[in-house]
């Protein structure tokens, strides 16, 4: 993965049209990743996205509801744009009163979305600018100023590494990374340490996290990801 491609969280409970977004999306250079609901939107790492496309016809929690959590409750910056069958002079206020940054009505094209996506983080910016230092996934909070983990509102002991490794993983939560690149992210090319090192990081890691052991995944052949 490109870590300076923009990172855009696809929110719709339409699965055929997530997969065709997520595809077309890719293809024209972003990282995107899914969720079917606002509920599972909220157990993404909201911090890390540059832009949220959101289905306002949701389930229990609307897109509109969605959106006003999380531009005034975890006071996300990245952008907003609404995905939606309403398009009457009513919804399109709300959504915008909202934050919304544009409003897409079904059905559209995909050439017009992504020059709409393409507007809309050109006029915000390359990159979500954080104005929080505390990533919060389920319950999971990881402070990254006085670098410590909480579980549950109890603080786990991680070694500086441990830490580290992480924090990589929770910020991309469904990637894979490969031993050879945790060790070149998190030790560098001046220390010689082994695969074996990773592994043993890893273990401990799992045995630290309790519940969430398992969350912490390896994919044979490939790497490491940490996925709910």
């Amino acid at each position: 993965m490109d870590f300076d491609k923009n990172k855009i969280l696809i929110v719709d409970d339409e699965e055929d049209l997530c997969e065709i977004l997520q595809f077309n999306l890719n293809n024209a250079g972003y990282f995107t990743d899914i969720a079917h609901s606002a509920e599972e939107t909220l157990k993404k790492p909201l911090y890390s996205y540059d832009l949220f496309l959101l289905d306002v016809m949701m389930g229990s929690m609307s897109g509109f509801r969605l959106a006003e959590k999380l531009k005034h409750e975890f006071r996300i910056t990245a952008p907003v744009i609404f995905l939606t069958a309403k398009d009457t002079e009513n919804d399109i206020l709300t959504g915008f009163s909202l934050g919304a940054d544009d409003y897409i009505a079904k059905p559209f094209s995909i050439n017009e979305l992504i020059a709409r996506v393409k507007a809309v983080l050109k006029r915000s910016g390359t990159k979500q600018k954080k104005i929080t230092d505390v990533l919060k996934v389920n319950n999971i909070e990881l402070d990254d100023v006085r670098k410590q983990v909480l579980i549950d509102n109890e603080k786990i002991d991680f070694t500086k590494k441990e830490f580290e490794i992480f924090k990589l993983l929770l910020e991309n939560i469904g990637i894979v990374f490969s031993r050879e690149d945790i060790l070149h992210r998190i030790w560098g090319g001046d220390i010689v340490v082994t695969d074996r090192t990773v592994d043993v990081n890893i273990t401990r890691i799992r045995n630290k996290i309790g519940i969430y052991g398992p969350s912490l995944k390896n994919k044979t052949g490939y790497g490491y990801f940490f996925e709910f």
